[in-house]
């Protein structure tokens, strides 16, 4: 596949189910509903003794039991088990095309293939063809690298996007998929929509080729970010950037003992992702707002004065925040901002402060929550305005990693289900 070289992304030798139940087959990500046990156990009610992804991952409310090890030996033996008795058929060299109606009704378009590790990196400013978006924490990977060291095969949950805001890659399939091999068409369980996955033709992947190449030139990369000469940033990890970052630790590990000859030929090199554009219009950022508990409104406003000595209230041209505590609900301007985005000003603020004059932090999801949550004594709540799909590349490349928590993509039910499978021994 030589037109794919240099883009890091390739066909791959899919596995699918051959004659599985596909509802009860697929499960939503890992890292979803941590906090709420009845909804696994829902799943598990459902699932029974089906084959099924539940078998071949480890829900992440399960990551820290005390019996975390036989989770994962039985992880293990029920991916051998499924190999064995010929759960799976093989697609080789495939792209699968796929369209997931979320339970906004929106649909939502994607393409699975397998990216090369080796051009990927999440170390902040890194000049990778793919890049994480938020900074990675080191010590969530060596639990997941437990996961996945022995695993005979991977399932994906990674989503990576792409800015193609033309629509030049992924959306003349859609046009085209009346007449290409429908895989599979199901309802997702637990509200999770509908999945529907074709597999491309020949030149169909030649097509995604030259559509991916086209998008990383130096007149692409000067066209939307105004940087003729910054090395292409194709692909930015939209969801599961831990997961990926696990793929790449396993992989690095096994580049220890393995002859350099031999890199190429090692299947852990590579994962299995999604790849959904940026622009398409079922894809949602929502922002995350911040709350501080333990904070006194009249010192951090002198603070935040010392750090942005030209802040105004008020909204004007710049980063504006809305800020309430208990009696107040106003809005702040930073003019001439550093950073690209208003969370990254507000965000490397708060950790100076919090440093200095304790406080704890929290992440909020919704205006009227944020709101009330601020309005408490002792509180304050910051409101930040969502993120332009325009900015997120733009940001990567010129701040190395959006800040913390800087937006969401979609509800929980709404997030990637197992359906595809990879060896990756």
């Amino acid at each position: 596949m030589k037109n794919f070289e240099k883009l890091g992304f390739y066909p791959a030798d899919i596995l699918l189910p051959k004659d599985a139940d596909m509802e009860k087959w697929a499960v939503v990500a890992c890292d979803q509903f941590t906090s709420q046990p009845e909804y696994w156990e829902a799943v598990e009610q459902n699932v029974g003794d089906a084959p099924s992804t539940l078998r071949l991952i480890l829900p992440e409310a399960k990551l820290n039991d005390p019996n975390v090890d036989e989770h994962i030996a039985d992880i293990n033996a029920a991916m051998k088990r499924y190999l064995d008795q010929g759960v799976f058929q093989t697609l080789p060299d495939s792209l699968l095309y796929v369209e997931r109606r979320q339970s906004d009704g929106k649909i939502r378009h994607g393409l699975i293939g397998m990216v090369d590790l080796d051009q990927y990196d999440f170390t902040p400013g890194s000049g990778a063809l793919i890049r994480a978006t938020e900074g990675t924490v080191l010590s969530r990977i060596p639990p997941r690298v437990r996961v996945r060291q022995d695993a005979p095969i991977e399932l994906p949950h990674v989503m990576l996007l792409i800015d193609d805001p033309k629509g030049s890659v992924i959306e003349p399939l859609t046009a085209e998929s009346a007449k290409i091999e429908k895989l599979y068409d199901f309802d997702l369980q637990q509200g999770g929509g509908h999945l529907t996955g074709w597999q491309l033709t020949a030149e169909q992947i030649d097509g995604v080729a030259d559509a991916l190449a086209a998008l990383c030139t130096p007149q692409a990369m000067e066209e939307k970010y105004g940087l003729r000469d910054a090395q292409p940033l194709l692909f930015a990890v939209g969801d599961g950037n831990h997961s990926l970052a696990t793929a790449k630790a396993c992989y690095e590990n096994l580049k220890k003992v393995t002859p350099e000859s031999e890199w190429k030929n090692l299947p852990a090199r590579y994962a299995l992702v999604e790849v959904v554009n940026n622009h398409d219009d079922a894809l949602q950022f929502e922002p995350i707002h911040r709350v501080v508990f333990g904070a006194d409104p009249e010192t951090f406003m002198a603070e935040f004065r010392k750090a942005y000595p030209n802040v105004y209230e008020g909204k004007g041209e710049g980063h504006t925040i809305e800020v309430c505590w208990e009696g107040h609900d106003g809005f702040l301007t930073v003019p001439d901002p550093r950073m690209q985005l208003a969370v990254g000003t507000l965000q490397s603020f708060l950790d100076e402060y919090l440093k200095q004059h304790g406080g704890e932090v929290d992440y909020i999801h919704g205006d009227e929550v944020t709101r009330e949550l601020g309005s408490k004594p002792g509180n304050m709540g910051f409101l930040l305005p969502a993120m332009g799909k325009e900015q997120l590349f733009k940001t990567v490349m010129a701040d190395g990693v959006l800040p913390r928590k800087t937006f969401s993509m979609g509800h929980a039910q709404d997030k990637r289900y197992y359906v595809e499978a990879r060896k990756i021994q």
